[in-house]
């Protein structure tokens, strides 16, 4: 995927994980966080604040972290390569009125949020479907007279 930049912070040594700890004590708690410049202070944005924790998380846990900014609006290839799915797939998925596009010319862009959206959706579906199958009575095989069960 295009990025205008990437930047990997890898796992502090075990001499900073007191400072991660702290620091993500900190930025976690119920109090809002605070940003003083010599201009003045203002509060940091909760979505911010999400986003340093996993960071801070992540990195406690001993795993790199890599921040890539993405654009709003994007390509069908930027897309497919979001929600792990070919540049057809994804197509088909617009053509069907799944995700909603736009054709400013002759190529489709596509939302990051509706990108968002259509992939949440669909985890939630998934979920659901799975919840149903497990609560689904299939016949116990040991019930057949014969130890056999059939199958067509």
């Amino acid at each position: 995927m295009a990025a205008l930049m990437n930047h990997t912070v890898l796992p502090p040594g075990a001499d900073d994980r007191d400072l991660l700890t702290a620091l993500k004590y900190v930025i976690a708690g119920q109090d809002d966080v605070t940003i003083s410049t010599p201009e003045g202070s203002a509060p940091l944005p909760d979505s911010v604040r999400r986003l340093l924790v996993d960071a801070v998380t992540a990195l406690d846990r001993g795993q790199a972290v890599t921040v890539e900014p993405h654009r709003t609006v994007l390509t069908t290839q930027e897309a497919a390569e979001l929600l792990g799915i070919s540049r057809p797939t994804l197509v088909r998925l617009l053509e069907a009125g799944k995700i909603p596009y736009s054709s400013p010319g002759r190529h489709r862009r596509v939302e990051l949020a509706d990108v968002r959206a259509f992939r949440q959706h669909e985890r939630a579906r998934r979920g659901q479907v799975f919840e149903e199958m497990a609560h689904e009575e299939t016949p116990d095989p040991g019930d057949a007279a014969d130890g056999f069960v059939s199958t067509r």
